[in-house]
C-alpha cells in the first residue's frame, strides 16, 4: 500500500531515508531551468520536513519524456543507473523523489524500466505527495495507471500540437522556434497569450541580409561566423555561439523571404520578408548564395580558412584535371621550432604525384596578373561573361517578376480552391480548374527560375570587376589620395572565388631542375568561355592528352 511521507517512519521503523531528486522540463529553450528547480525546491522542502537526507539531485531541461522524443535524458539514465550500481546499506532505505509521475514518465517503457530498477535494488518511489513501495502488487498497480494516464496526456499534446502546427501552417501563420531577426507579437485570448505574428527585429533583423551579402561577396563561411561571434547585436537567443551550421541553417532559409513551409512546399506567410529581400534582387541574392552554398561539386575548407591563393584551384597539367595543387609542407613555411625557415621559397605541389611543382609567389603573381589583364579587356571579359552584353540586372529583375507573378495567381487560385460558396453549395474554384493552372503556371515557373539561376550566375563580386575603370584598385586595393577614401582590397576568400570562376590553371613540368622564372607554356590558363576551362576538379582521374610544347614534356623533370 501507498504511505503518507509523515508516516514513513511507523512503518519502518528504526530506519533512515535517503532521497534522490530528480525534476524535468519539457520545455526550456533558453536553460533557465525555472520550472525544474521549482521541483526541485518542493522535493527538498519534502525531505527537509521528514528529515530524509538528500543523497544527489538529477534534472533534464528542455527534454520530452514521451514515446515521441527524439533526444535521450541523460540524467534520468544516470538516476537509473545510480539505483541499479549503488550498494545498498544497513539500516538505510532509499528513495526517489519527484513532483509528479509525468516529471519520470509519459512512455510506459521508461515506467517499466524505473519500476524494475527500483523493484530490484528496493528503493521507494515517491511523486506527488505519496510514497509508493513497488514490491507491493497495489503500489504496483497504482504507479501503473498513474503511467497510463500520463502516456495518454502526452499523446493528447501531441495531437493538439500537429493540428496547431497544420492550422497555423495553413494560414501562413509563425509557428515553433522563433526565428533568428525576428520578433513576435501576442495578445490575450481567454487569460492565455497568443501570437498574433511575427515582424523583422530592428537590432537582429539587418544581420540577416547582411550575412548573406558577405557570402554573395565570395567571402567565406568561417569569415562570417567570426564576425557574428563578435558583434554583441547578433547574439542568438539561445545564447549558443553562430557555428557552421546554425549559419548555414539561416543562409538557406527561405522563411526570411516571407515564405511558410506547408506540405513539403514553400508558400506566402503572414509576416514580411527581412529587409532588402522584399525585392526582385534580395530574392535574386538569396537564390545566388542558395545557389553557393548548396553546389555539390563546390570543395569547402573544414577546419580553417585557406592560406593560399591558388591551393585546391590549380591544376596539375600531366597528370589531370582531377589533380589539384598544394602547398608544399617541405618547402618554405616553418620548421618544427616554429622559426621561418631560411634560403626556402614556399612552393605548390601536385598533390597527387607531386611531379610539378613551383615557388608559390611566382604562380601566384603570374596568375592575378593575367587576371587583372583579363578584366581589363571589358569587351572580352563581358561577352563571356555577360552574353549578348545584355543588362544583368534588368534580367534579374524580369525573371524575379515573372516568378512572383506566378506564385501569387497560384496562391489566389489555391485559396479560391479552398473557400466554400454556401450560396451555390460549391468552390469557388474547381479542382479541376486548379489543376489545369497548376499544370499550365508550374512549368513556367520553374523555367523562370533556371532562367534566374543562370543570369545571377554573375555575381556581385565579378560586376564589380568587370564595371570598374581599373581592375587592378578593385583586386589590390588603393591607399587614400588626394581626398579620394582608401579602397580596401579584395579578401583572399574573395580572390579564390574570382579565380575558380574566371580561370583555370594548370601547371607543367619545368624543362631542367632548378629552373628559375615561369618559362613559356610552363602555367597555362583558360578562361571562361575558352576550350580547357573548367569550373571545379574531375572528381575522379581522367587521360588528358600530353601537351607537345610545354615545358620538358615527356622529361621527368620539373
Amino acid at each position: 500500500m501507498s504511505f503518507h511521507p509523515s508516516y514513513l517512519h511507523l512503518v519502518f521503523p528504526d530506519t533512515q531515508f535517503e532521497a534522490w531528486l530528480y525534476g524535468r522540463a519539457s520545455r526550456d529553450p533558453k536553460k533557465r531551468g525555472d520550472s525544474v528547480e521549482d521541483q526541485l525546491s518542493n522535493g527538498r522542502d519534502l525531505c527537509h520536513a521528514n528529515n530524509w537526507h538528500i543523497a544527489d539531485e538529477f534534472m533534464d531541461l528542455n527534454l520530452s519524456a514521451s514515446r515521441h522524443a527524439t533526444r535521450a535524458r541523460d540524467d534520468f539514465e544516470e538516476l537509473l543507473a545510480a539505483i541499479e550500481e549503488t550498494p545498498s546499506k544497513p539500516g538505510v532505505i532509499r528513495i526517489v523523489v519527484a513532483f509528479e509521475a509525468s516529471r519520470y514518465y509519459r512512455d510506459l517503457d521508461a515506467y517499466v524500466r524505473l519500476r524494475r530498477a527500483c523493484m530490484e535494488a528496493g528503493v521507494l518511489l515517491c511523486y506527488k505527495g505519496t510514497v509508493y513501495d513497488l514490491s507491493l502488487p497495489e503500489d504496483r498497480k497504482a504507479t501503473a495507471m498513474d503511467a497510463v494516464t500520463a502516456e495518454s496526456e502526452a499523446d493528447d499534446i501531441r495531437d493538439r500540437n500537429l493540428r496547431t502546427a497544420a492550422r497555423t501552417a495553413a494560414a501562413g501563420d509563425p509557428h515553433g522556434r522563433l526565428l533568428f531577426g525576428y520578433i513576435r507579437d501576442y495578445e490575450t485570448v481567454n487569460g492565455q497569450l497568443r501570437c498574433v505574428g511575427q515582424r523583422e527585429n530592428e537590432k537582429t533583423g539587418p544581420y540577416v541580409y547582411r550575412s548573406l551579402v558577405h557570402i554573395d561577396q565570395g567571402r567565406s563561411v568561417a569569415s562570417l561566423i567570426r564576425w557574428l561571434n563578435s558583434e554583441d547585436s547578433a547574439a542568438r537567443a539561445d545564447g549558443m555561439p553562430w557555428t557552421t551550421r546554425n549559419v548555414r541553417l539561416m543562409l538557406l532559409n527561405r522563411a526570411y523571404l516571407g515564405e511558410r513551409r506547408n506540405g513539403g512546399e514553400w508558400k506566402q506567410a503572414t509576416w514580411p520578408a527581412i529587409k532588402g529581400l522584399e525585392t526582385p534582387e534580395g530574392r535574386a541574392l538569396f537564390n545566388r548564395v542558395t545557389a553557393k552554398l548548396t553546389d555539390p561539386g563546390r570543395r569547402t575548407q573544414r577546419g580553417s580558412e585557406p592560406a593560399h591563393l591558388m591551393s585546391g584551384i590549380g591544376l596539375c597539367g600531366p597528370c589531370g584535371d582531377h589533380a589539384i595543387l598544394r602547398p608544399n609542407p617541405n618547402k618554405g613555411g616553418r620548421d618544427r621550432g616554429g622559426k621561418p625557415r631560411r634560403g626556402e621559397a614556399p612552393s605548390i605541389h601536385c598533390k597527387e604525384k607531386k611531379d610539378t611543382s613551383i615557388r608559390e609567389d611566382w604562380l601566384d603573381a603570374y596568375v592575378e596578373e593575367a587576371l587583372i589583364a583579363w578584366f581589363r579587356d571589358k569587351s572580352k571579359a563581358m561577352a563571356a561573361l555577360v552574353p549578348n552584353d545584355s543588362d544583368v540586372e534588368g534580367r534579374v529583375n524580369a525573371a524575379q517578376r515573372r516568378i512572383n507573378a506566378f506564385e501569387e495567381q497560384l496562391a489566389s487560385a489555391r485559396a479560391l480552391a479552398e473557400d466554400f460558396d454556401d450560396d451555390t453549395g460549391q468552390f469557388k474554384l474547381s479542382a479541376e480548374s486548379l489543376a489545369s493552372m497548376e499544370q499550365r503556371l508550374l512549368p513556367r515557373m520553374e523555367a523562370e527560375r533556371k532562367k534566374l539561376r543562370e543570369v545571377t550566375g554573375v555575381s556581385p563580386l565579378l560586376l564589380s570587376l568587370l564595371s570598374a575603370a581599373n581592375p587592378d584598385v578593385v583586386w589590390n586595393g588603393a591607399p587614400e589620395e588626394d581626398g579620394r577614401p582608401a579602397v580596401p582590397a579584395l579578401t583572399l576568400d574573395q580572390k579564390r572565388e574570382v579565380i575558380r570562376k574566371v580561370v583555370t590553371v594548370r601547371l607543367w613540368k619545368a624543362s631542367s631542375p632548378g629552373a628559375r622564372g615561369i618559362e613559356d607554356g610552363r602555367v597555362t590558363l583558360a578562361f571562361f568561355g575558352e576550350p580547357g576551362f573548367r569550373d571545379r576538379p574531375l572528381r575522379a582521374p581522367a587521360s588528358v592528352p600530353a601537351r607537345a610544347d610545354a615545358p620538358g614534356a615527356g622529361a621527368g623533370t620539373r
